[in-house]
Protein backbone atom coordinates (compact mmCIF):
# COMPACT_ATOMS: atom_id res chain seq x y z
CA UNK A 1 0.00 0.00 0.00
CA UNK A 2 2.83 2.31 1.15
CA UNK A 3 4.70 1.77 -2.58
CA UNK A 4 1.52 2.52 -4.16
CA UNK A 5 0.72 5.62 -2.50
CA UNK A 6 3.92 7.30 -3.36
CA UNK A 7 3.91 5.84 -6.89
CA UNK A 8 0.57 8.06 -7.09
CA UNK A 9 2.21 11.03 -5.60
CA UNK A 10 5.49 10.61 -7.67
CA UNK A 11 3.17 10.57 -10.56
CA UNK A 12 1.15 13.64 -9.74
CA UNK A 13 4.51 15.74 -8.91
CA UNK A 14 5.97 15.10 -12.38
CA UNK A 15 2.50 16.03 -14.12
CA UNK A 16 2.78 19.40 -11.87
CA UNK A 17 5.99 20.29 -13.28
CA UNK A 18 5.26 19.07 -16.92
CA UNK A 19 1.93 21.66 -16.65
CA UNK A 20 3.77 24.47 -14.64
CA UNK A 21 6.46 24.50 -17.09
CA UNK A 22 3.69 25.29 -19.68
CA UNK A 23 1.63 27.47 -17.98
CA UNK A 24 3.61 30.78 -18.14
CA UNK A 25 7.10 29.17 -17.46
CA UNK A 26 9.69 28.43 -20.22
CA UNK A 27 11.32 25.71 -20.76
CA UNK A 28 14.65 25.69 -20.54
CA UNK A 29 16.60 26.16 -24.34
CA UNK A 30 19.82 26.62 -25.22
CA UNK A 31 20.31 30.75 -26.58
CA UNK A 32 22.68 31.29 -29.54
CA UNK A 33 25.14 34.15 -28.30
CA UNK A 34 25.57 35.54 -31.46
CA UNK A 35 28.43 36.53 -33.50
CA UNK A 36 30.89 38.49 -31.31
CA UNK A 37 30.24 42.16 -32.21
CA UNK A 38 34.19 43.33 -30.93
CA UNK A 39 36.79 43.49 -28.86
CA UNK A 40 36.18 43.73 -25.14
CA UNK A 41 35.39 47.03 -23.43
CA UNK A 42 37.68 48.27 -20.33
CA UNK A 43 36.63 50.87 -17.68
CA UNK A 44 39.50 52.52 -15.53
CA UNK A 45 38.41 52.91 -11.53
CA UNK A 46 41.71 53.69 -9.61
CA UNK A 47 43.91 55.16 -10.76
CA UNK A 48 42.78 57.27 -13.43
CA UNK A 49 44.70 59.38 -15.67
CA UNK A 50 46.62 61.96 -13.94
CA UNK A 51 45.88 60.15 -10.30
CA UNK A 52 48.14 61.76 -7.79
CA UNK A 53 48.91 59.23 -5.09
CA UNK A 54 50.04 61.03 -1.97
CA UNK A 55 51.14 59.31 0.78
CA UNK A 56 54.58 59.76 3.39
CA UNK A 57 56.18 56.65 2.84
CA UNK A 58 58.44 56.28 0.15
CA UNK A 59 56.79 52.82 -0.85
CA UNK A 60 53.24 52.72 -1.46
CA UNK A 61 50.30 49.98 -1.34
CA UNK A 62 47.44 50.40 -3.72
CA UNK A 63 44.42 48.43 -5.05
CA UNK A 64 44.04 48.69 -8.61
CA UNK A 65 40.68 48.76 -9.59
CA UNK A 66 38.44 48.53 -13.07
CA UNK A 67 35.99 47.08 -15.02
CA UNK A 68 35.75 44.69 -18.42
CA UNK A 69 32.65 43.55 -20.38
CA UNK A 70 32.11 41.73 -23.23
CA UNK A 71 29.40 40.40 -25.21
CA UNK A 72 30.35 37.12 -25.82
CA UNK A 73 32.91 35.96 -23.02
CA UNK A 74 36.00 37.20 -21.31
CA UNK A 75 38.57 34.86 -21.52
CA UNK A 76 41.84 36.44 -19.58
CA UNK A 77 42.33 39.98 -18.65
CA UNK A 78 46.24 41.20 -17.71
CA UNK A 79 47.67 43.85 -15.45
CA UNK A 80 50.92 45.73 -16.29
CA UNK A 81 52.61 48.67 -14.00
CA UNK A 82 55.48 49.90 -16.10
CA UNK A 83 54.89 47.21 -18.87
CA UNK A 84 55.44 44.90 -15.94
CA UNK A 85 52.50 42.39 -15.23
CA UNK A 86 51.88 41.93 -11.98
CA UNK A 87 48.95 39.82 -12.39
CA UNK A 88 46.74 38.09 -14.64
CA UNK A 89 43.29 36.64 -14.55
CA UNK A 90 41.38 33.75 -16.72
CA UNK A 91 38.70 32.44 -13.80
CA UNK A 92 36.05 34.91 -13.83
CA UNK A 93 32.37 34.28 -12.18
CA UNK A 94 30.55 36.58 -14.21
CA UNK A 95 32.29 35.98 -17.92
CA UNK A 96 30.46 39.00 -20.01
CA UNK A 97 31.01 41.43 -17.17
CA UNK A 98 34.06 41.57 -15.04
CA UNK A 99 34.49 43.32 -11.70
CA UNK A 100 38.16 43.02 -10.36
CA UNK A 101 40.35 44.50 -7.26
CA UNK A 102 44.17 44.19 -7.80
CA UNK A 103 46.94 45.03 -5.04
CA UNK A 104 50.04 46.03 -5.88
CA UNK A 105 52.52 47.02 -3.14
CA UNK A 106 55.86 48.20 -4.26
CA UNK A 107 54.61 52.07 -5.94
CA UNK A 108 57.53 53.92 -5.71
CA UNK A 109 57.75 57.56 -6.03
CA UNK A 110 57.64 58.97 -10.13
CA UNK A 111 55.52 58.37 -12.85
CA UNK A 112 53.80 55.04 -13.51
CA UNK A 113 51.98 53.87 -16.44
CA UNK A 114 49.10 51.23 -15.79
CA UNK A 115 47.77 48.72 -18.55
CA UNK A 116 44.79 46.68 -18.57
CA UNK A 117 44.60 44.52 -21.60
CA UNK A 118 41.23 42.12 -21.78
CA UNK A 119 41.24 39.67 -24.60
CA UNK A 120 37.65 37.67 -25.14
CA UNK A 121 37.36 34.34 -26.46
CA UNK A 122 37.75 35.06 -30.31
CA UNK A 123 41.48 36.81 -29.42
CA UNK A 124 39.96 40.37 -29.24
CA UNK A 125 42.06 42.44 -27.15
CA UNK A 126 41.58 46.06 -25.86
CA UNK A 127 44.21 47.78 -24.01
CA UNK A 128 43.34 50.61 -21.36
CA UNK A 129 46.10 53.18 -20.43
CA UNK A 130 46.36 55.44 -17.55
CA UNK A 131 49.35 57.62 -16.37
CA UNK A 132 49.51 58.42 -12.64
CA UNK A 133 52.17 59.37 -10.25
CA UNK A 134 53.27 58.67 -7.07
CA UNK A 135 54.09 61.98 -5.19
CA UNK A 136 57.65 61.75 -3.06
CA UNK A 137 56.58 62.41 0.48
CA UNK A 138 56.12 66.03 2.05
CA UNK A 139 58.89 66.89 4.09
CA UNK A 140 58.30 70.26 6.30
CA UNK A 141 60.07 73.18 4.78
CA UNK A 142 60.04 74.93 7.65
CA UNK A 143 61.01 74.41 11.32
CA UNK A 144 58.59 73.52 13.72
CA UNK A 145 55.82 73.27 10.98
CA UNK A 146 52.81 70.84 11.79
CA UNK A 147 49.90 71.15 9.12
CA UNK A 148 50.59 72.15 5.38
CA UNK A 149 47.76 71.96 2.83
CA UNK A 150 48.20 72.99 -0.89
CA UNK A 151 44.87 72.67 -2.08
CA UNK A 152 46.77 71.46 -5.44
CA UNK A 153 43.69 68.82 -6.12
CA UNK A 154 42.49 67.05 -2.81
CA UNK A 155 42.19 68.73 0.76
CA UNK A 156 44.85 66.50 2.34
CA UNK A 157 46.86 67.51 5.22
CA UNK A 158 50.58 66.36 3.73
CA UNK A 159 52.34 65.80 7.61
CA UNK A 160 49.84 63.45 8.92
CA UNK A 161 48.66 62.76 5.15
CA UNK A 162 45.27 62.83 6.93
CA UNK A 163 42.31 63.74 4.40
CA UNK A 164 40.27 67.00 5.97
CA UNK A 165 36.13 66.16 6.08
CA UNK A 166 34.17 68.04 3.82
CA UNK A 167 30.94 69.36 5.32
CA UNK A 168 28.58 70.35 2.08
CA UNK A 169 30.22 71.19 -1.28
CA UNK A 170 33.63 73.02 -1.23
CA UNK A 171 35.37 73.45 -3.98
CA UNK A 172 39.17 74.25 -5.95
CA UNK A 173 39.34 77.80 -7.29
CA UNK A 174 41.18 77.37 -10.66
CA UNK A 175 43.78 79.48 -9.72
CA UNK A 176 46.18 79.99 -6.48
CA UNK A 177 49.21 81.91 -4.90
CA UNK A 178 52.08 79.17 -5.32
CA UNK A 179 50.33 77.08 -7.88
CA UNK A 180 47.52 76.03 -10.37
CA UNK A 181 44.66 75.99 -7.53
CA UNK A 182 43.52 76.57 -4.37
CA UNK A 183 40.35 76.12 -2.34
CA UNK A 184 36.79 77.49 -3.43
CA UNK A 185 34.62 78.06 -0.19
CA UNK A 186 30.60 77.86 -0.88
CA UNK A 187 27.67 77.93 1.46
CA UNK A 188 27.23 75.91 3.86
CA UNK A 189 30.49 74.49 3.28
CA UNK A 190 33.82 74.04 4.76
CA UNK A 191 36.92 71.71 6.19
CA UNK A 192 37.24 70.16 10.06
CA UNK A 193 40.48 67.99 11.32
CA UNK A 194 41.23 66.63 14.04
CA UNK A 195 43.56 69.13 16.08
CA UNK A 196 45.52 65.49 17.60
CA UNK A 197 48.14 65.91 14.49
CA UNK A 198 48.79 70.15 15.49
CA UNK A 199 50.95 69.82 18.99
CA UNK A 200 48.32 71.81 20.60
CA UNK A 201 50.91 73.75 23.49
CA UNK A 202 51.28 77.52 24.61
CA UNK A 203 52.28 78.66 21.22
CA UNK A 204 50.68 77.93 17.73
CA UNK A 205 51.10 80.10 14.65
CA UNK A 206 49.29 79.94 11.51
CA UNK A 207 50.17 81.14 7.89
CA UNK A 208 48.43 81.06 4.75
CA UNK A 209 47.47 82.94 1.56
CA UNK A 210 43.98 84.50 0.95
CA UNK A 211 41.74 86.15 -1.79
CA UNK A 212 38.87 87.52 -0.49
CA UNK A 213 35.18 87.39 -1.23
CA UNK A 214 33.28 89.93 0.60
CA UNK A 215 30.00 88.04 0.24
CA UNK A 216 28.93 87.17 2.93
CA UNK A 217 30.29 90.27 4.80
CA UNK A 218 31.68 87.74 7.14
CA UNK A 219 33.02 84.69 7.90
CA UNK A 220 35.28 82.25 9.87
CA UNK A 221 38.72 81.63 8.57
CA UNK A 222 40.38 79.16 10.82
CA UNK A 223 38.72 78.18 13.97
CA UNK A 224 39.44 76.17 17.00
CA UNK A 225 37.38 75.73 19.89
CA UNK A 226 35.42 74.14 22.24
CA UNK A 227 31.49 72.85 22.16
CA UNK A 228 29.28 75.81 23.34
CA UNK A 229 26.85 73.30 25.32
CA UNK A 230 24.00 75.69 26.23
CA UNK A 231 24.04 77.19 22.78
CA UNK A 232 24.06 73.92 20.87
CA UNK A 233 22.56 75.98 17.80
CA UNK A 234 24.40 79.18 18.04
CA UNK A 235 27.50 78.12 19.38
CA UNK A 236 30.06 80.83 21.23
CA UNK A 237 32.38 79.48 23.81
CA UNK A 238 35.31 82.06 23.62
CA UNK A 239 36.73 80.42 26.92
CA UNK A 240 39.55 77.76 24.77
CA UNK A 241 41.33 77.66 21.38
CA UNK A 242 41.22 80.56 19.30
CA UNK A 243 39.13 82.23 16.50
CA UNK A 244 40.42 84.07 13.13
CA UNK A 245 37.36 85.70 11.27
CA UNK A 246 36.56 88.68 9.14
CA UNK A 247 33.76 90.88 9.40
CA UNK A 248 33.12 94.03 6.92
CA UNK A 249 34.50 97.22 8.11
CA UNK A 250 32.79 100.25 5.46
CA UNK A 251 33.68 98.12 2.68
CA UNK A 252 36.76 96.94 3.63
CA UNK A 253 36.99 93.47 5.44
CA UNK A 254 38.55 93.48 8.52
CA UNK A 255 40.51 90.52 9.92
CA UNK A 256 40.30 89.56 14.00
CA UNK A 257 41.55 87.00 16.47
CA UNK A 258 39.94 85.93 19.59
CA UNK A 259 41.89 83.72 22.05
CA UNK A 260 40.37 81.86 24.75
CA UNK A 261 42.63 81.99 27.93
CA UNK A 262 40.53 79.15 30.33
CA UNK A 263 38.59 81.61 32.42
CA UNK A 264 37.47 84.38 30.01
CA UNK A 265 39.00 85.45 26.13
CA UNK A 266 41.31 88.51 24.60
CA UNK A 267 40.78 90.12 21.13
CA UNK A 268 43.75 91.00 18.61
CA UNK A 269 41.78 93.71 16.59
CA UNK A 270 43.90 96.26 14.94
CA UNK A 271 41.18 98.12 13.60
CA UNK A 272 42.29 99.63 9.86
CA UNK A 273 45.80 97.69 10.07
CA UNK A 274 43.86 95.10 10.02
CA UNK A 275 41.83 95.88 6.42
CA UNK A 276 41.74 93.77 3.42
CA UNK A 277 40.21 96.10 0.09
CA UNK A 278 38.51 93.08 -1.20
CA UNK A 279 37.61 95.04 -4.43
CA UNK A 280 41.61 94.64 -5.28
CA UNK A 281 40.90 90.66 -6.14
CA UNK A 282 44.77 89.91 -5.35
CA UNK A 283 45.92 87.47 -2.85
CA UNK A 284 46.95 88.63 0.31
CA UNK A 285 49.09 86.85 2.94
CA UNK A 286 47.41 86.64 6.93
CA UNK A 287 48.96 85.10 9.67
CA UNK A 288 48.65 84.59 13.75
CA UNK A 289 50.98 83.55 16.19
CA UNK A 290 50.04 83.16 19.83
CA UNK A 291 52.92 82.43 22.94
CA UNK A 292 52.48 82.07 26.41
CA UNK A 293 52.16 86.19 26.81
CA UNK A 294 50.83 87.59 23.44
CA UNK A 295 48.86 86.86 20.65
CA UNK A 296 49.52 89.02 17.19
CA UNK A 297 47.82 89.27 13.62
CA UNK A 298 49.87 89.94 10.27
CA UNK A 299 48.79 91.34 7.06
CA UNK A 300 51.34 90.99 4.68
CA UNK A 301 54.15 90.19 6.81
CA UNK A 302 53.43 93.30 8.40
CA UNK A 303 52.20 93.71 11.99
CA UNK A 304 48.56 94.95 12.21
CA UNK A 305 48.05 94.02 16.17
CA UNK A 306 49.43 92.53 19.26
CA UNK A 307 47.72 91.84 22.49
CA UNK A 308 48.69 90.62 25.81
CA UNK A 309 47.85 87.29 27.62
CA UNK A 310 46.40 87.24 30.73
CA UNK A 311 47.22 83.25 30.69
CA UNK A 312 48.14 80.85 28.01
CA UNK A 313 45.65 80.01 25.49
CA UNK A 314 43.03 76.48 26.87
CA UNK A 315 42.89 74.12 24.85
CA UNK A 316 39.75 71.90 26.54
CA UNK A 317 37.53 70.46 24.41
CA UNK A 318 39.30 71.81 21.25
CA UNK A 319 38.85 68.67 19.38
CA UNK A 320 38.32 70.06 15.57
CA UNK A 321 40.19 72.78 13.32
CA UNK A 322 37.73 74.27 11.10
CA UNK A 323 38.75 75.55 7.50
CA UNK A 324 36.89 77.98 5.71
CA UNK A 325 34.20 78.97 8.92
CA UNK A 326 33.44 79.02 12.02
CA UNK A 327 30.71 76.20 11.72
CA UNK A 328 30.51 74.46 14.19
CA UNK A 329 31.79 76.04 17.43
CA UNK A 330 31.18 79.87 16.40
CA UNK A 331 28.03 80.39 14.61
CA UNK A 332 26.83 82.96 17.95
CA UNK A 333 27.48 86.08 15.79
CA UNK A 334 27.10 84.20 12.14
CA UNK A 335 30.70 83.67 11.14
CA UNK A 336 30.16 81.01 8.83
CA UNK A 337 31.05 79.49 5.56
CA UNK A 338 33.57 82.33 3.69
CA UNK A 339 33.16 82.14 0.11
CA UNK A 340 37.04 83.51 -0.68
CA UNK A 341 39.62 81.28 -1.69
CA UNK A 342 42.38 79.94 0.46
CA UNK A 343 46.13 79.08 -0.39
CA UNK A 344 49.13 77.72 1.33
CA UNK A 345 48.03 76.78 4.40
CA UNK A 346 50.55 76.02 7.35
CA UNK A 347 50.58 76.00 11.39
CA UNK A 348 53.69 76.28 13.64
CA UNK A 349 53.96 74.62 17.06
CA UNK A 350 55.88 77.61 17.85
CA UNK A 351 55.26 81.93 17.82
CA UNK A 352 56.76 82.66 14.86
CA UNK A 353 58.79 85.70 14.53
CA UNK A 354 57.93 88.53 11.81
CA UNK A 355 61.17 87.61 10.03
CA UNK A 356 60.30 84.07 10.13
CA UNK A 357 56.67 84.75 8.73
CA UNK A 358 57.84 87.48 5.84
CA UNK A 359 60.70 84.59 5.14
CA UNK A 360 57.86 82.18 4.74
CA UNK A 361 55.84 83.82 2.72
CA UNK A 362 58.92 85.63 0.19
CA UNK A 363 58.36 89.01 1.22
CA UNK A 364 61.66 90.12 1.69
CA UNK A 365 62.25 89.05 -1.81
CA UNK A 366 58.90 88.69 -3.87
CA UNK A 367 59.68 87.27 -7.46
CA UNK A 368 57.17 85.79 -9.95
CA UNK A 369 58.52 82.89 -11.16
CA UNK A 370 58.69 81.98 -14.75
CA UNK A 371 56.66 78.73 -16.30
CA UNK A 372 57.56 75.54 -13.99
CA UNK A 373 60.23 77.02 -12.42
CA UNK A 374 60.62 75.56 -9.51
CA UNK A 375 63.65 77.48 -7.57
CA UNK A 376 65.44 80.44 -8.37
CA UNK A 377 68.67 81.24 -6.56
CA UNK A 378 70.82 84.45 -7.47
CA UNK A 379 72.75 84.41 -4.47
CA UNK A 380 72.87 87.95 -3.70
CA UNK A 381 74.00 87.97 -0.02
CA UNK A 382 71.94 85.48 1.08
CA UNK A 383 70.92 82.13 0.09
CA UNK A 384 67.26 81.58 -0.75
CA UNK A 385 64.81 80.19 -3.31
CA UNK A 386 62.99 83.03 -4.19
CA UNK A 387 59.98 81.12 -5.63
CA UNK A 388 59.19 79.46 -2.25
CA UNK A 389 60.79 81.82 0.26
CA UNK A 390 63.11 79.30 2.23
CA UNK A 391 66.43 79.77 2.93
CA UNK A 392 69.01 76.52 2.35
CA UNK A 393 69.89 74.46 5.18
CA UNK A 394 74.23 75.96 5.34
CA UNK A 395 76.79 72.99 5.62
CA UNK A 396 80.28 74.55 6.65
CA UNK A 397 81.20 78.16 5.66
CA UNK A 398 80.16 78.63 2.21
CA UNK A 399 81.09 82.52 1.18
CA UNK A 400 80.10 84.79 -0.84
CA UNK A 401 81.67 85.57 -4.18
CA UNK A 402 82.51 89.69 -3.94
CA UNK A 403 81.25 89.68 -7.80
CA UNK A 404 78.21 87.94 -9.95
CA UNK A 405 77.43 87.27 -13.58
CA UNK A 406 74.30 89.09 -12.60
CA UNK A 407 72.76 90.84 -9.65
CA UNK A 408 75.30 91.48 -7.43
CA UNK A 409 76.87 88.71 -5.69
CA UNK A 410 77.38 85.21 -6.24
CA UNK A 411 77.87 81.59 -4.50
CA UNK A 412 81.43 81.01 -3.44
CA UNK A 413 82.49 78.01 -2.56
CA UNK A 414 84.92 76.19 0.43
CA UNK A 415 86.23 73.34 2.01
CA UNK A 416 83.54 70.71 3.51
CA UNK A 417 81.08 73.01 2.65
CA UNK A 418 77.86 73.31 0.78
CA UNK A 419 73.65 74.05 0.83
CA UNK A 420 70.97 71.93 0.94
CA UNK A 421 66.98 72.00 0.05
CA UNK A 422 64.15 69.27 0.96
CA UNK A 423 63.45 68.29 -2.37
CA UNK A 424 59.74 69.15 -1.71
CA UNK A 425 58.28 70.86 -4.66
CA UNK A 426 61.24 70.05 -7.39
CA UNK A 427 60.67 66.57 -8.45
CA UNK A 428 58.47 65.75 -11.51
CA UNK A 429 58.86 63.56 -14.61
CA UNK A 430 60.41 66.48 -16.51
CA UNK A 431 63.13 68.01 -15.25
CA UNK A 432 65.67 71.18 -15.77
CA UNK A 433 68.61 73.41 -14.38
CA UNK A 434 70.76 76.48 -15.37
CA UNK A 435 73.23 77.90 -13.77
CA UNK A 436 76.91 80.07 -14.18
CA UNK A 437 79.45 79.15 -13.07
CA UNK A 438 83.21 80.02 -12.97
CA UNK A 439 85.40 77.19 -12.39
CA UNK A 440 87.98 77.06 -9.38
CA UNK A 441 89.98 73.62 -10.48
CA UNK A 442 91.30 72.75 -7.35
CA UNK A 443 89.92 70.31 -5.92
CA UNK A 444 90.02 68.83 -9.36
CA UNK A 445 86.86 67.01 -9.20
CA UNK A 446 83.88 68.35 -7.33
CA UNK A 447 79.99 68.21 -7.37
CA UNK A 448 77.66 70.89 -8.53
CA UNK A 449 73.81 69.70 -8.05
CA UNK A 450 72.87 66.32 -6.65
CA UNK A 451 69.55 64.96 -6.25
CA UNK A 452 69.90 61.44 -4.74
CA UNK A 453 69.21 58.24 -2.42
CA UNK A 454 70.98 57.42 0.26
CA UNK A 455 73.11 54.58 -0.26
CA UNK A 456 72.24 51.88 1.95
CA UNK A 457 74.33 48.98 1.22
CA UNK A 458 77.12 51.56 2.77
CA UNK A 459 75.17 53.01 5.26
CA UNK A 460 77.91 53.52 7.87
CA UNK A 461 80.28 54.62 5.71
CA UNK A 462 79.50 58.48 4.35
CA UNK A 463 82.94 58.35 2.21
CA UNK A 464 81.89 56.12 -0.07
CA UNK A 465 77.79 56.87 -0.89
CA UNK A 466 77.21 55.77 -4.36
CA UNK A 467 73.68 54.70 -5.65
CA UNK A 468 72.76 55.75 -9.07
CA UNK A 469 70.16 54.19 -9.47
CA UNK A 470 67.84 57.33 -9.07
CA UNK A 471 67.65 61.13 -8.97
CA UNK A 472 71.05 62.60 -10.79
CA UNK A 473 74.55 63.73 -10.54
CA UNK A 474 75.61 66.52 -11.78
CA UNK A 475 79.30 67.41 -11.41
CA UNK A 476 82.87 68.15 -12.68
CA UNK A 477 86.16 66.14 -13.17
CA UNK A 478 90.30 67.10 -14.51
CA UNK A 479 90.32 65.80 -17.93
CA UNK A 480 94.18 66.34 -18.96
CA UNK A 481 94.31 69.82 -17.47
CA UNK A 482 90.92 70.87 -18.75
CA UNK A 483 87.54 70.26 -16.61
CA UNK A 484 84.67 67.86 -17.88
CA UNK A 485 81.09 68.57 -17.04
CA UNK A 486 79.27 65.44 -16.67
CA UNK A 487 75.29 64.24 -15.45
CA UNK A 488 74.78 60.63 -14.48
CA UNK A 489 70.74 59.59 -14.34
CA UNK A 490 69.48 57.36 -12.04
CA UNK A 491 66.60 55.35 -14.45
CA UNK A 492 65.21 53.10 -11.83
CA UNK A 493 66.78 49.71 -12.52
CA UNK A 494 70.15 51.24 -13.45
CA UNK A 495 71.84 54.58 -14.74
CA UNK A 496 73.03 56.38 -17.39
CA UNK A 497 75.65 58.41 -18.57
CA UNK A 498 75.54 61.97 -20.18
CA UNK A 499 79.27 62.15 -20.93
CA UNK A 500 80.21 64.87 -24.22
CA UNK A 501 83.86 64.24 -23.88
CA UNK A 502 85.88 67.20 -25.17
CA UNK A 503 82.71 68.75 -26.08
CA UNK A 504 82.06 69.46 -22.53
CA UNK A 505 85.58 70.80 -21.68
CA UNK A 506 85.86 74.06 -19.82
CA UNK A 507 89.12 75.60 -19.39
CA UNK A 508 90.01 76.63 -16.09
CA UNK A 509 92.96 78.93 -17.04
CA UNK A 510 90.65 81.04 -18.98
CA UNK A 511 88.92 82.15 -15.57
CA UNK A 512 85.55 83.55 -16.71
CA UNK A 513 81.93 82.71 -16.14
CA UNK A 514 80.14 79.63 -18.50
CA UNK A 515 76.47 78.96 -18.52
CA UNK A 516 75.48 75.57 -17.96
CA UNK A 517 72.59 73.79 -18.17
CA UNK A 518 71.17 70.32 -18.29
CA UNK A 519 67.61 68.80 -18.70
CA UNK A 520 65.87 65.34 -18.46
CA UNK A 521 62.37 64.39 -19.95
CA UNK A 522 60.55 60.94 -20.43
CA UNK A 523 63.63 59.87 -23.11
CA UNK A 524 66.48 61.84 -23.42
CA UNK A 525 69.04 63.58 -21.04
CA UNK A 526 71.10 66.70 -22.77
CA UNK A 527 73.88 68.55 -20.98
CA UNK A 528 74.62 72.42 -22.29
CA UNK A 529 77.84 74.49 -22.28
CA UNK A 530 77.12 78.07 -23.05
CA UNK A 531 73.56 77.44 -24.76
CA UNK A 532 75.17 74.97 -27.10
CA UNK A 533 74.39 70.89 -26.88
CA UNK A 534 77.48 69.22 -25.39
CA UNK A 535 76.41 65.66 -24.80
CA UNK A 536 73.03 63.56 -24.63
CA UNK A 537 71.90 60.28 -24.26
CA UNK A 538 68.59 58.34 -24.52
CA UNK A 539 66.87 57.70 -20.75
CA UNK A 540 63.60 55.71 -20.01
CA UNK A 541 63.08 58.74 -17.60
CA UNK A 542 64.31 59.70 -14.48
CA UNK A 543 63.15 57.61 -11.09
CA UNK A 544 62.68 59.81 -7.91
CA UNK A 545 63.00 57.22 -4.76
CA UNK A 546 64.26 58.33 -1.42
CA UNK A 547 65.60 61.15 -3.44
CA UNK A 548 64.71 63.94 -0.77
CA UNK A 549 67.50 66.61 -0.51
CA UNK A 550 69.46 68.50 -2.96
CA UNK A 551 73.05 69.71 -2.63
CA UNK A 552 74.08 72.58 -4.37
CA UNK A 553 78.01 72.90 -5.18
CA UNK A 554 78.89 69.55 -3.71
CA UNK A 555 78.06 65.41 -3.94
CA UNK A 556 77.88 65.07 -0.64
CA UNK A 557 76.15 63.05 1.02
CA UNK A 558 75.07 61.39 -1.87
CA UNK A 559 77.44 61.14 -4.28
CA UNK A 560 80.84 60.95 -2.12
CA UNK A 561 83.04 57.52 -3.56
CA UNK A 562 84.62 58.91 -6.00
CA UNK A 563 86.09 62.16 -4.42
CA UNK A 564 83.32 64.38 -5.68
CA UNK A 565 82.31 66.83 -2.45
CA UNK A 566 82.39 70.50 -2.38
CA UNK A 567 83.00 72.52 -5.41
CA UNK A 568 85.54 75.61 -4.63
CA UNK A 569 84.08 77.48 -7.61
CA UNK A 570 81.56 80.35 -7.81
CA UNK A 571 77.80 79.87 -9.02
CA UNK A 572 75.29 82.08 -9.91
CA UNK A 573 71.94 82.36 -10.88
CA UNK A 574 70.64 78.93 -10.47
CA UNK A 575 67.36 77.77 -11.79
CA UNK A 576 65.25 74.52 -11.45
CA UNK A 577 62.26 73.58 -13.25
CA UNK A 578 59.67 70.69 -13.83
CA UNK A 579 59.88 70.46 -17.43
CA UNK A 580 61.93 70.60 -20.26
CA UNK A 581 63.65 73.42 -21.47
CA UNK A 582 64.20 73.79 -25.13
CA UNK A 583 67.51 74.50 -27.08
CA UNK A 584 65.94 78.25 -27.55
CA UNK A 585 64.62 78.50 -23.65
CA UNK A 586 68.01 77.68 -22.59
CA UNK A 587 70.09 80.62 -25.15
CA UNK A 588 67.05 82.78 -24.39
CA UNK A 589 67.79 82.92 -20.48
CA UNK A 590 71.74 83.50 -21.39
CA UNK A 591 70.30 86.24 -23.28
CA UNK A 592 68.60 87.69 -20.29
Amino acid sequence: MKNINKIIIGLFSFLLIVFSCNDGIDPITEVDPGQDAGAPQVTLKYPVEGTKIKVNDPVAAITIEFEVTDDIEVDNIAVLINNSEIATMADFKDYRRVLAEVPFNNLTTGQHELKIVATDINGQSTTATANFEKEPPYLPIFANETLYMDFESDYTEFISVTRATEVGTPGFAGEGLASNNAYAGATDSYLTLPTSTLQLGNEISAVLWYKVNASPDRAGVLVIGPPDLENPDSQNNRNGGFRFFRENASGMQRFKLNVGTGAGNTWVDGGAAADVDPNKDEWVSLAFTISATEARVYINGQLAKESALSSPVDWTDCDILSIMSGAPRFEGWNHKSDHSFIDELRFFNTALSQSEIQNIIGVTNPYTPADGETMYMPFDDAYKNLVSGADATIVGTPDFAGESKLGTNAYAGATDSYLTFPSTGLLASEFSATMWHKVNATPDRAGILVMGPPDTENAGFPDVQNNRTSGFRFFREDAGGMQRFKLNVGTGAGDTWVDGGTAADVDPTANEWVHLAFTMSSSKAIVYINGEVAAESDITGVDWTECDILSIMSGVPRFTAWGHTSDLSYLDDLHLYNKTLSHSEIQTIIGN
